[in-house]
Order: C-alpha cells, then structure tokens, then sequence
C-alpha cells in the first residue's frame, strides 16, 4: 500500500540526504521508521507524499505513482506533518472544514467524522478557538483529525506523538491498531522506540541516508540476544555527538 522505490535524494551543495531507499508497508501492517536526528527521516517521508521532488526514485502509493498521478496518490493517504503550526489563524473548526473542502468530504460525513474524532482527542470544546490560541499539543491533535478526516487507507505519520498529552497518544496508538487491524496501512517515524516496539510489525532504521536494518523486532534481536531495541539502535547507529 506504501512503497517507496529507490528514493534518492540530492541537495544542490552535493549532499545526498537519501540514498537509494526502498521498502514497503502492506496492508495490515504497522512499519515504524526510526533513526537518529539528520539520518533522513523526514526527507524520506517528505518524498513519499510529494512534498519533495526526488532527484531519483518514486513512491507508489496504493498503485498510485507520487510522481506522475499526484492527486490520486495524495488523496489516498492520512499525513501528519511534524510541524503542527499550519494557518494558525483559522479556528480549529474552520481548518478542519478547510481540509474536508479539498478532499470533497460531504457536509454530513464530515460533521459526523469530526464528531467522532474530536470527542476522542478531547477537542470537541475547542473547536471554535483560534487554533494560534492553542497550546502545541493541541495544534498536534487537530493535524491528527485534519488528516484522518478523508478515512483514506494509508497513513504516513511524521513523529506523530511530539506534543501529544498521555491520554491523546493512547487513543492515536489505538487508533493506529484499529487501522491496521481494518486492513489498512500505517507507516510512522519515532524517536521513542518504546512505542515502535509496542505497536510495530516491522521496524525499519536509517542512518545517514541509508537503511541499515529492517525486520520484525524478532529479527532485529536475533544477532543482539538480551539487547532491547533502544540499545539495538545506538549500536547500530552510534552515540550521538557531544561537545
């Protein structure tokens, strides 16, 4: 449902952000895509919902190519951003309209789904609010039900929990397992293994631009008998830098 075909990206100082990604989440799965600060994370994510061009490679999602059919593509997936501070000025309803408009969701669908997921992420009495009046977790919240308000098959999620209050996560990793369970496919980027390791299938791990380990969390321990995922990690990819 989610594939992403040798995904190379190429900055015009020469720098090579991504190099030759490929992977896939099929239906019924929930893949988490971690790597440490500057691995490629977002670039990656980035080119799968069109917002950067590849300078080689494509993404196809639900048999749709990012590149050369966008808008079926595009309406065919949830996206979270990792920045929540979008057309703040709007209310939360307004914006949550906003978006239902673009994705041509009828009047009472959208009154219904917005019902739904408002009342699950504890916004229902905010929704009048300007949203530049809410704190960031709340912002995080509203992106969650602006992109879920389509109930498109595929979800692409941009560390989805930064900002979250506990209550919140829960019901977004209760609704990922819903998701998933519905046959359906979720694919997110974490910095909190803890979470990949409760909700994944498969966990796939980048570094500097390339894929160093993907498998099931049984796989990835094979080789690294009584190591739990997060000490997995820094060995693969090394402690971070410091001063």
């Amino acid at each position: 449902m989610i594939e992403a075909r040798s995904l190379t990206m190429v900055y015009g100082n020469g720098h090579k952000a991504t190099d030759d990604i490929s992977f896939n989440v099929r239906a019924g799965e929930i893949v988490g895509f971690a790597g440490p600060n500057g691995a490629g994370k977002t670039t990656v994510i980035k080119m799968l919902t069109g917002i950067l061009k590849p300078t080689s490679g494509t993404a196809v999602i639900n048999g749709f190519d990012i590149n050369s059919d966008p808008i079926k593509a595009k309406k065919s997936f949830a996206y979270i951003a990792d920045n929540p501070d979008i057309l703040i000025q709007l209310t939360g309803l307004e914006y949550l309209n906003f978006i239902a408009d673009i994705y041509e969701v009828p009047s009472d669908v959208r009154k219904q789904k917005i019902g739904v997921l408002a009342e699950r992420f504890g916004m229902a009495d905010s929704l009048n609010t300007q949203m530049r009046e809410y704190s960031h977790g709340m912002r995080q919240k509203l992106m969650v039900i602006s992109a879920l308000i389509h109930d498109p098959p595929a979800w692409i999620l941009d560390e989805p929990m930064t900002g979250l209050d506990p209550s919140a996560a829960f019901e977004l990793k209760q609704m990922m397992r819903e998701h998933a369970a519905a046959g359906n496919a979720v694919l997110f980027s974490t910095h909190v293994l803890e979470v990949a390791e409760q909700l994944c299938n498969r966990i796939i791990i980048i570094n500097k631009g390339k894929i160093i380990k993907e498998g099931t969390l049984d796989f990835i321990k094979l080789d690294n008998t009584g190591m739990t995922l997060e000490e997995i990690f820094v060995k693969l990819t090394g402690r971070p830098e410091t001063d």
